[in-house]
């Protein structure tokens, strides 16, 4: 079966040019729930005269709810799900593991797709979503062609993939540059591209985290082969003759099962591109070669665009082939069938045809009376008139049978499902149990960190990489309860390796596995591990932490995009902790800033400079520039009934991982000097 066109649509211009174009569905945000808040989007009630549109039109609508929402938001993301539904909107997509729970609750008709957000990246992570009920997964730009495959194959669960558009340099989902550097969170809808901006990294580029538009338009052939359901463009932020051009080059490829000619590459590289294009994941030929930048003498190419708009504001392309099949038998009502090619039929009934006077009617004017369309979305594939000898229809009685007939079909083809909603009730929990003072905990990015010194204080949990368990001392099992991090991020490659891993953990004499991806309830199941929540999870509301307690967590990392009050809402599912200390990260990227590896810091145009820490597999976390101080804020701290306190080491010394915690411990920690800390978002919060 062909695969599926999905266009972006960022307001109700953009939507019908992708419908006119040749989109077989579209995705548009309503309100400010969704990953593209700064795009004009849709009202309530232009949503459901947008699935009136689309559907009568056979492209199918879904709905953008992926975003990270406190609790106090949750209640209208509740209410709009259910009003998607009742509207008859085809999809929703989430992001949020308490907007999930909530739109179940609210709407459990309304099928969902887990967004590119959740950064479901493997096989694992695909199978865990398909076992949670979600209909599809947005699959990870980062992923190449045989991971793609190894998705497509799974049973029961349709893939979708980018193939053009603007592509981000963090796996979507874990990055929080924008939040920390601006205040803006794309977790939140709301990124400010500071990965657009000048920087460096060693030998690197000046735009070192600029990578270039994606294009598969080459491989559409190969995507088609491969069993992927859906083949989605990036751009709800694009103006809407931008959509038309790539939604329309598109369209011809997988109608005609090729790649692009010249002057449709031409077209696709003169309606947006940054230095060419790339497919570096895809086929896995990453480095410098996938980075580029916005050329700011690119005018717009006004030709192309002045007839793209002029295409889809001028009459209609998205005609639905109808068959007829009319009767006109003497002394009975004309009787007219109309079926269109998904099998919905409708039957309406006319006057009872007279004698002819005159001519009478045959069957071939009939047929061409009812081919006469034009005006309306149909267009006769097919026209069946069986006439009795002798009988006279006017031509405005048989106009009138073809315009009732359209409307009855109309209205099927419109329809609204019948599905469920229901009020939305926000789950409950008991805040009794948490304790007077929340214990510390301390991260580590390697096991050297880890000292006699360090273990003395009794940090309460030590999380430390999988890949580093093995080169602990003894005495740190012994002294602590030692969590194994997962990585964030691993390649079907290495999966049996990981796995071994993890099988070896209770003889190391670890129990306890920290888990930020939906994967990872699969890579570990049977391990004999306890599993708790890392902060890839994004945790940012009371939903989310019912949804992993009921996944078997036994603890779970707040956010911290949370400012204090929003992690003083959050309710007691999970013993629950946030970061005081450390430097947070910005980004998990697949490829080297610059491509060029071998730097140690990245440097922006404020002469800042983020570390860059090699994590598993050949994967990079960026480290904010200054470290987040809060361990002079014990009395605010204390007041929020967390039950861990986190102290995240990356860069200090094994000297200063231990005094750092003494101090925490001790309530002596000295503020660091002005301009080289940050109290992160505690305070601020993000848009």
């Amino acid at each position: 079966m062909r695969p599926e066109l999905l266009a972006p649509a960022g307001g109700p211009e953009a939507l019908t040019a992708a419908v006119q174009c040749g989109a077989d569905a579209v995705y548009l945000g309503c309100g400010d729930f969704n990953a593209r808040r700064s795009a004009k989007n849709f009202t309530p009630e232009e949503l459901a005269s947008a699935v009136e549109y689309c559907h009568l039109r056979g492209v199918r609508v879904y709905l953008t709810l992926n975003t990270l929402l406190t609790d106090r938001e949750l209640p209208a993301a509740a209410s709009l799900a259910a009003y998607a539904s009742e509207v008859g909107v085809d999809a929703l997509l989430v992001q949020d593991w308490g907007v999930l729970r909530a739109v179940r609750a609210a709407a459990p008709d309304l099928p969902l797709h887990a967004s590119t957000q959740m950064s479901i990246h493997n096989l694992d992570g695909a199978k865990v979503a398909r076992d949670l009920g979600l209909t599809r997964v947005v699959l990870a730009r980062e992923m190449d062609r045989e991971e793609i495959a190894a998705v497509c194959a799974l049973e029961g669960l349709e893939t979708e993939v980018f193939v053009h558009g603007a592509h981000c340099m963090s796996y979507s989902g874990q990055c929080a540059m924008s939040a920390l550097i601006g205040g803006r969170s794309g977790n939140r809808g709301r990124c400010a591209q500071p990965c657009r901006l000048p920087c460096a990294a060693g030998g690197g580029t000046k735009y070192a985290l600029s990578l270039k538009d994606l294009s598969l338009a080459e491989h559409v052939p190969e995507l088609m082969a491969l069993g992927v359901t859906s083949l989605k463009l990036e751009g709800r932020m694009k103006r809407p003759e931008y959509v038309a051009v790539v939604t329309g080059v598109y369209a011809r490829l997988l109608q005609e099962g090729r790649g692009p000619t010249r002057a449709e590459r031409e077209a696709l590289t003169a309606a947006f591109s940054r230095s060419g294009f790339t497919d570096g994941y895809f086929t896995g030929q990453t480095g410098p070669v996938m980075f580029g930048v916005r050329d700011n003498d690119a005018g717009e190419p006004r030709d192309l665009f002045a007839a793209a708009r002029a295409f889809y504001e001028t009459g209609e392309h998205r005609r639905v082939a109808v068959s007829f099949s009319l009767t006109v038998r003497r002394d009975a009502p004309a009787q007219l069938n109309v079926r269109d090619g998904a099998g919905r039929c409708a039957a309406v009934s006319g006057p009872v045809p007279e004698n002819a006077r005159t001519r009478a009617l045959t069957a071939e004017d009939a047929a061409a009376r009812l081919a006469k369309t034009g005006g309306t979305v149909y267009e006769a594939a097919a026209v069946e008139a069986s006439v009795d000898e002798g009988l006279s229809l006017s031509a405005a009685a048989l106009n009138g049978l073809r315009r009732s007939a359209l409307d009855a079909l109309t209205a099927k083809r419109t329809a609204l499902p019948r599905r469920t909603t229901r009020p939305y009730l926000p789950a409950q929990a008991d805040r009794a149990g948490r304790p007077a003072a929340p214990r510390y905990t301390v991260s580590v990015a390697e096991a050297g960190q880890v000292t006699a010194e360090l273990l003395g204080q009794v940090p309460a949990r030590l999380y430390v990489p999988l890949e580093e368990i093995e080169k602990l001392p003894c005495s740190a099992r012994e002294q602590t309860e030692v969590c194994a991090v997962l990585p964030r991020v691993w390649k079907e490659r290495r999966r049996d390796a990981l796995r071994r891993m993890l099988e070896a953990l209770p003889k190391q004499g670890v129990a306890l596995a920290a888990v930020s991806n939906l994967g990872h309830l699969a890579l570990a199941e049977g391990c004999g591990l306890t599993l708790c929540g890392d902060l890839g999870l994004n945790l940012f509301n009371s939903e989310a932490l019912c949804f992993w307690r009921d996944k078997g967590l036994c603890s779970a990392a707040a956010s911290f995009e949370l400012r204090c009050q929003q992690l003083r809402d959050l309710q007691n599912f999970l013993p629950l902790e946030t970061v005081v200390y450390g430097r947070l990260p910005l980004m998990l990227t697949e490829n080297f800033p610059g491509g060029t590896a071998g730097a140690k810091t990245l440097t922006d145009r404020t002469g800042a400079a983020f570390p860059l820490l090699p994590l598993f597999d050949g994967c990079w976390e960026i480290e904010n520039a200054k470290t987040l101080f809060l361990l002079d804020k014990a009395e605010e701290l204390n007041a929020l009934g967390l039950d861990f306190l986190r102290l995240r080491f990356t860069t200090e010394s094994p000297a200063s991982c231990a005094a750092l915690l003494r101090a925490a411990r001790e309530g002596t920690a000295a503020v660091p000097a002005e301009g080289t800390y940050t109290r992160g978002l505690f305070y601020r919060g993000v848009e």
